[in-house]
């Protein structure tokens, strides 16, 4: 038996090798060691390591809210089902008025005459203190034949108001002559114009839209004046 052998302090522990299995951690470890730590760390977003689907679709990525896709559903207009019903119309309703009101005639003093001419013009009347024209007005111009004593006159309303203007009869020795610079206009002198109401000496000057219409008044107011001449003689 050598020393060795029979001294325990010459003996020296010989060291055991652990296998690195044992010591070294796993790669499973070692990843849940990393999220641990990251999950410490605060996130910009907020608390935790999980980052809200929210904030992904902010940069573009992940699915878009529920609220979105709700608000979208809601915007789409809602199909008309087989079952749904139409309002009913309203019905007409009738009231009868408080105050009942007769139709009333109105007479314009032309009802036993015969419209034998009418065109629309404008009228002139020419004043003696001023010793300028000035305008009567605007509207149609008409020629009436009284239905029982054949009589023909010259009658004229402003428009809207039918306020008269020129009311005389033609007489033969009313002359119309030319207005000066105007292929569209006549003057003519009458000793018994009634359209202010009192019979009263005018100059009149009436125009047209074009000589056309001043040639066909010149030809009805000279047949006029034929007529009522020989109606004259009679008397």
């Amino acid at each position: 038996m050598t020393p060795s052998d029979t001294n325990p302090a010459a003996q020296e522990e010989t060291p055991v090798e652990t296998p690195a299995a044992a010591t070294e951690p796993t790669k499973t470890e070692e990843n849940e060691a990393e999220g641990k730590r990251e999950g410490d760390k605060p996130s910009v977003f907020g608390s935790g390591g999980q980052i809200s689907e929210s904030v992904y679709s902010m940069f573009g990525g992940g699915s878009k809210p529920k609220r979105e896709e709700k608000d979208d559903e809601e915007a789409e207009p809602k199909e008309k089902k087989d079952g749904d019903e139409e309002a009913p119309e309203s019905p007409d309703v009738h009231f009868e008025p408080v105050v009942s009101l007769e139709k009333v005639e109105v007479k314009n003093n032309e009802e036993s005459e015969e419209e034998v001419f009418k065109m629309r013009a404008k009228l002139f009347k020419f004043d003696k203190d001023s010793r300028e024209w000035k305008e009567r007005g605007t509207g149609d111009v008409k020629l009436l034949k009284h239905q029982e004593n054949g009589k023909t006159r010259l009658v004229m309303r402003r428009d809207k108001t039918h306020k008269v203007c020129a009311n005389h009869y033609v007489v033969p020795d009313m002359k119309l002559s030319p207005n000066v610079g105007s292929d569209r206009s006549w003057v003519w002198n009458t000793s018994a114009d009634v359209s202010e109401g009192e019979p009263e000496a005018q100059t009149l000057a009436i125009r047209f839209a074009n000589p056309e219409n001043a040639n066909l008044f010149k030809k009805a107011f000279t047949t006029a004046q034929q007529e009522n001449e020989a109606l004259i003689g009679k008397e």
